[in-house]
């Protein structure tokens, strides 16, 4: 697999249940909101977070290549193994195209090495600014 890590640091906020995104929030390579019956969380830019909110940082974002499709399986286990290997911590999210593995800052050269042993391409991303489709080569 081809994975694409992102140059933007990345937070992960805990929001009350119900909790409105805040004003500070900005998007990056990837601005998630997702809500349960007990928290919100929040994946967003890292550098506005006040230091007081509830939050983990900072992780460096990488996204599988895609679009993937919905029938594969197998797609996290074949890349959060070789995490689980090198004892790196992920923070997983999935869109309607491809996954998402965010790891600590600090881990992301190990993770990328560690996934090329495995086989896998890890390269450096272009963001793409919301709203914009890449333009195809």
């Amino acid at each position: 697999m081809k994975l694409n890590q992102f140059p933007e640091t990345l937070a992960v906020v805990k929001l009350p249940p119900g909790g409105e995104v805040p004003d500070w929030a900005e998007s990056s390579s990837i601005f998630s909101i997702t809500a349960t019956a007990t928290e919100t969380s929040l994946v967003c830019a890292g550098r506005s977070v006040p230091t007081k909110s509830v939050h983990q940082k900072p992780f460096t974002a990488f996204a599988v290549e895609g679009p993937l499709d919905f029938a594969l399986t197998g797609v996290l286990v074949e890349l959060l193994t070789p995490m689980a290997e090198a004892e790196i911590s992920v923070f997983t999210l999935s869109t309607y195209e491809t996954d998402w593995i965010l790891v600590p800052t600090k881990d992301a050269a190990r993770a990328g090495e560690a996934w090329r042993r495995h086989g896998h391409e890890v390269v450096v991303a272009t963001p793409v600014k919301p709203g914009k489709k890449p333009k195809k080569k």
